[in-house]
């Protein structure tokens, strides 16, 4: 415990001081863990007296008043001495339930409870990151859907390529969230308790306590199970539940962190084109030195926890990898740090993101612009099959418009603001067109495709039944302090 007058000596995570919020930081806290053995050593108590063991309700009763009067200070002596935190809070809890104390944590082994209350918190977690999700993916889709009409340059190999919209944009940003979330749907509907396996996973002690009743056994971790929360127990296990479950929840994550950077990313680059920008408050300094500038400091923060939460996957894929028969303990430590920062990383982008999506801010001047510029070279395959249809000879054509286009972008190079490719093109007799007629195929939307459309449908057939099938759970929360 750091006293308050200590607070700036020592470290303190940004995660707790600076990015995720408090609801998440709570599900990893160590009350919130603490309270969550508890109450797994008052379901086996209460499982085991269902079950014909011989437990007062009196017993039960006095553990379910201190369950969540934690007893840390007391705990942090006995770890000290024991070298063991289970057996740590176990004395502690003894204490405070005398009459209960030595029924505590009959028949189990360690993980009954570290092991259960990882699954737990984790499914809590995954379930805050799954409503803000939802809540990201509802203020892209009214973004998406505001937007789909708006003609943009694309890019490909960052050149500009085709056109496309904006909206149409931000449904390939969509597309990947809702992967996203499909993927943590289906885990949070597939997670499953350890139960109550004991030490190597044969559940010989419980067996021993019910006296070779292998029914009571069943029933036992049926009925912790449920009092927890949960459908299922897992299969089989060692000491432990599968450690490629905590690879696949931080995996998850690791894809939503990758969706997030790709769009931070993109954000990056067209507010440096000045097409759109990231919210930015009216006291807020972008630069020290420079007071015109508005950096994308927001999806620049994004991008760095991304990059932390991407490599932070690896932890649990070579903890998976490192478990010994039935179980080792060179899993605990890193567990602590890896699978809480995971989500507390999760959980600060999701902040960010939501604060992003609901305040993107989009120049049109510029992004009509730009368009202009880039949009007479784009045109000239459309404006080759005009001439073509009017009685030209296409591979002449196709050199002439070729010469044409090489001299407008080397007067652009050489300063001049406007593109002159069409003024150029007016002057060749053999082409056969008016400026008029040249204009009119320069219209944006004659080379924006299906957008609009694809981003209706998309929207309609798939962001909106994901959206209505999820209706109370969506959380626009981006409580963005700084």
């Amino acid at each position: 415990t750091v006293p308050c007058d200590d607070f700036f000596d020592f470290y303190v995570s940004p995660f707790c001081t600076r990015y995720a919020s408090s609801s998440m930081s709570h599900v990893f806290s160590p009350k919130k863990k603490i309270e969550t053995w508890r109450k797994l050593w008052v379901a086996l108590a209460e499982s085991e007296k269902e079950l014909g063991l011989p437990i007062s309700d009196e017993q039960i009763a006095e553990l379910k008043s201190f369950v969540s009067e934690i007893n840390f200070e007391l705990a942090s002596t006995y770890e000290k001495k024991l070298k063991h935190d289970v057996m740590a809070h176990i004395y502690a809890y003894s204490e405070q339930c005398p009459k209960a104390a030595k029924i505590i944590h009959l028949g189990a082994t360690s993980c009954y409870v570290v092991d259960n209350a990882d699954i737990i918190a984790m499914k809590e977690g995954l379930e805050l990151v799954h409503r803000k999700l939802l809540g990201t993916i509802s203020l892209l889709a009214n973004f998406a859907r505001k937007t789909k009409n708006i003609a943009c340059l694309a890019y490909t190999h960052l050149q500009p390529a085709q056109l496309t919209t904006i909206g149409k944009r931000a449904v390939l940003w969509l597309n990947e969230f809702c992967l996203d979330e499909a993927n943590i749907a289906r885990l949070l509907e597939s997670l499953q308790l350890l139960g109550c396996k004991g030490t190597t996973g044969t559940q010989s002690s419980f067996l021993n306590l019910f006296e070779g009743d292998e029914q009571k056994v069943e029933q036992l971790e049926r009925k912790i199970v449920e009092k927890m929360g949960f459908k299922s127990a897992v299969d089989v296990s060692g000491q432990t539940y599968s450690r490629k479950i905590d690879y696949f929840v931080c995996s998850a994550l690791s894809g939503f962190a990758q969706s997030a950077m790709k769009f931070a990313n993109d954000m990056r680059l067209l507010q440096s084109f000045q097409e759109l920008e990231e919210p930015f408050s009216s006291s807020q300094i972008g630069s020290s030195a420079m007071p015109y500038k508005k950096n994308p400091m927001k999806c620049e923060r994004i991008c760095a926890l991304a990059r932390h939460l991407i490599s932070n996957a690896l932890n649990p894929a070579f903890t998976a990898g490192c478990q010994w028969l039935e179980r080792t303990l060179d899993d605990s430590a890193n567990k602590r740090i890896s699978i809480s920062e995971a989500f507390l990383a999760a959980d600060s982008i999701l902040n960010l993101l939501n604060n992003v999506c609901g305040g993107i801010v989009v120049n049109e001047k510029i992004v009509e612009a730009n368009v202009k510029k880039e949009l007479p070279f784009m045109a000239t395959e459309n404006i080759l099959m005009a001439a073509t249809k009017k009685g030209g000879n296409r591979q002449e054509l196709h050199e002439i418009l070729r010469q044409s286009s090489w001299l407008a972008k080397t007067k652009m190079k050489e300063g001049c603001t406007q593109n002159s490719l069409i003024e150029i093109l007016c002057n060749q007799k053999a082409l056969n067109l008016n400026k008029p007629e040249l204009e009119a195929i320069l219209n944006p939307q004659n080379f924006v495709g299906l957008s609009s459309k694809q981003v209706d449908k998309f929207l309609n057939q798939k962001v909106e039944l994901i959206l209505k099938q999820n209706k109370n759970k969506i959380c626009t929360e981006s409580n963005v302090q700084i």
